[in-house]
């Protein structure tokens, strides 16, 4: 089959060891990001199968009326919201996702947390201009750990934190209440409860049309000024524009981030990368080795099986 690969930004993928599942295809792999239906028709033309990286490319069906060759659609990761599943089914073309742990999303999180609270960065960068100790931050155990949302990814962070000796409280569906519940975690009673009480409050929700901006400024304003925001999960989830304001009104005090509205950010052209009480990351939580070979193994895996006959983690 004729396989492209797209939004390959670090050209990493042809030196994974689950490549080597692709031997008997032909492999055409892109590094950058293109937008616009004539700029996406034009890459994946002679497409027979598509192996999407997460939700770098939106897959429309104004687009697929511009794929004629297109079969199939693998995902690394679980399909979301970028992909037009009934569109695909009415041209029966074949969507299966992929797998992954989750756990280097989790550890970016734990990561993005204490470099913030630490001010880690910025003590590094003071010691490379010559200087000394130049911030008093603070640790995470005793802190209130709020985590809004209880999934695969959110009871990792739930664990490691309270491995830290943090104090994790869950906010979200009423499935993840219980379930947060059920592994012995404790619950907010409200979201008001959950913002305002919360020391760090870590977004760990998949973005859908129920979640898109669910994190209204009103929310942000509720947190301490001493409070942290963490978002590794995707920046649609809070109202467009409330946390750059509220980092300016200074609630909350500070701000981790790992996504962003479009991507990939490029000339540093994005607010939150401008204000000093914002820790920004290039959306490195699900960027690691171990988890590539997991995902992209899983998505070579879905057109192999196809190509065999015998598809498997079929959506559509």
């Amino acid at each position: 089959m004729h396989i492209v690969i797209s939004d390959d930004h670090q050209d990493c993928i042809r030196n994974l060891g689950c490549f080597d599942k692709l031997k008997n295809h032909t492999v055409e792999i892109f590094n950058n990001t293109v937008s616009g239906v004539d700029a996406l028709a034009d890459r994946f033309k002679d497409a027979e199968a598509i192996v999407l990286i997460r939700e770098r490319t939106v897959i429309t069906r104004e687009l697929l009326d511009r794929l004629p060759k297109l079969k199939v659609i693998s995902q690394t990761g679980k399909i979301a919201s970028h992909v037009d599943l009934q569109a695909c089914k009415d041209k029966g073309i074949m969507v299966m996702d992929g797998r992954g742990s989750g756990a280097a999303t989790a550890e970016l999180n734990m990561l993005l947390i204490l470099a913030a609270l630490r001010r880690f960065v910025e003590e590094v960068n003071r010691l490379k201009g010559g200087q000394w100790q130049g911030y008093l931050g603070s640790q995470l155990s005793g802190k209130v750990l709020g985590v809004y949302g209880y999934g695969r990814i959110g009871k990792q962070v739930c664990e490691i934190g309270k491995a830290f000796g943090a104090k994790p409280l869950v906010w979200g569906r009423a499935t993840s209440i219980e379930k947060a519940q059920q592994a012995g975690f404790e619950t907010a009673a409200s979201k008001e409860e959950f913002f305002s009480n919360s020391d760090i409050v870590c977004l760990q929700l998949r973005l859908n049309d129920q979640t898109r901006g669910i994190v209204k400024a009103s929310d942000l304003a509720m947190m301490k000024s001493t409070a942290l925001l963490v978002n590794a999960s995707r920046a649609e989830l809070i109202e467009d524009g409330a946390l750059e304001a509220a980092l300016k009104q200074g609630r909350p005090g500070y701000a981790a981030v790992d996504t962003y509205e479009s991507e990939p950010v490029l000339g540093a052209d994005h607010p939150l990368l401008h204000l000093s009480n914002c820790l920004c990351t290039p959306h490195i939580g699900f960027v690691e080795k171990d988890n590539y070979e997991a995902y992209f193994g899983s998505a070579f895996d879905n057109i192999n099986s196809y190509a065999a006959g015998s598809p498997q983690n079929c959506v559509n």
